[in-house]
């Protein structure tokens, strides 16, 4: 089976579910630039054969996709015109597949893609692939049947992340480190604001032993706090010290249509605190017993909860581990690559 990502930027936890992939599939990857803000170095002995957008116009991609002869294409999403077209000269002879993180939300804009569908999307693809239910009720109102619609599209390096909780198991049974950990972007709509401003505030209410360390880059300044440590940008290798050193992973973003993060750090056994806005919560989230959820925006409730981690006692937040670890194994790259091979054997039975 030869497989075609018409891909926008990789991530490192992607090629890894593409390697699994290529252990039963040719696997091709045209993929964008690596963004400036998330410069991750990937592995050059992967067994996935790469391609630069930006190497290629629209004839050049048609060309390089009739030498490929793909069995399936895959395409990140609608963005790119240019995928677009080329998808849409291999539907109805291949499984054409869309992918698709965007919540249902009912806006306009959202509607107006209700209508045009049938012209951009319901021609080109024949299946969509999606991380989990918000996404799957989008699809489904954009006019793909249940049966063309597939859960599962994101998932963590979870053999590694899950090595990473076995190692650090051992010093957490002791005590969990009493440091919230922030990843990603430093950005306005992830609510590093909200966060830094939030934990300011109950350490300035109940003064504490813990911190808040923050890892990533982006256009905000990091706030200067003597409690709040910023680390930069880590490449995902040299992560390891770092959560050995962490206990409770905060994600508070304003807007976060998945984010593959969290089942990383559930898979490590964090504790998590999601916004409500953080798509992943409803698979490796439950409140209460792995951690908690809050209003997106609210500083208030997040230091509630910042709050309450703070009052757990260390038992507690170990079971609050072990939870987060269960759930994470919800889905692997091994599930991950089925889902491929099983849309391209259904296809070929039609």
């Amino acid at each position: 089976m030869k497989v075609l990502f018409l891909y926008t930027e990789l991530a490192d936890y992607f090629l890894k579910c593409c390697a699994e992939l290529a252990k039963t599939a040719e696997v091709h990857v045209i993929r964008w630039p690596v963004n400036k803000e998330a410069p991750f170095s990937f592995d050059e002995k992967t067994p996935v054969k790469l391609y630069n957008r930006r190497d290629y116009d629209l004839e050049q991609m048609h060309k390089l996709a009739a030498e490929i002869q793909p069995d399936i294409l895959i395409c990140s999403g609608w963005i790119d015109r240019d995928y677009l077209k080329v998808a849409r000269r291999y539907y109805k002879k291949i499984p054409t597949v869309v992918t698709c993180d965007t919540h249902w939300k009912g806006s306009l804009k959202q509607y107006l893609a209700l209508f045009l569908s049938r012209f951009f999307l319901l021609n080109t693809f024949s299946h969509a692939w999606v991380p989990g239910k918000s996404q799957y009720r989008y699809v489904r109102k954009l006019g793909f049947k249940n049966a063309a619609i597939r859960e599962g599209f994101y998932c963590c390096d979870l053999p590694k992340f899950n090595a990473v909780y076995e190692r650090i198991k051992p010093e957490k049974e002791k005590n969990i480190p009493k440091r919230f950990i922030y990843v990603g972007r430093y950005y306005e709509f992830k609510g590093l604001t909200d966060l830094w401003e939030a934990f300011s505030q109950l350490q300035q209410e109940s003064p504490s032993e813990w911190e808040l360390w923050c890892l990533g880059t982006g256009s905000l300044d990091p706030v200067r706090h003597p409690a709040i440590k910023h680390h930069g940008f880590v490449q995902p290798a040299d992560l390891d010290p770092l959560l050995a050193e962490t206990g409770v992973f905060v994600l508070p973003s304003r807007f976060e249509p998945w984010g593959v993060v969290v089942q990383e750090y559930a898979a490590a056994g964090f504790p998590l605190i999601l916004s409500d806005a953080v798509g992943a919560k409803d698979r490796f989230l439950e409140p209460g017993q792995n951690g908690y959820i809050f209003e997106k925006k609210n500083i208030t409730a997040l230091k509630e909860v910042l709050k309450k981690i703070t009052k757990l006692s260390p038992k507690d937040l170990l079971l609050m581990s072990e939870k987060s670890h269960r759930l994470a194994q919800q889905i692997n790259p091994a599930q991950w690559a089925g889902t491929v091979s099983e849309i391209y054997d259904g296809f070929r039975k039609k």
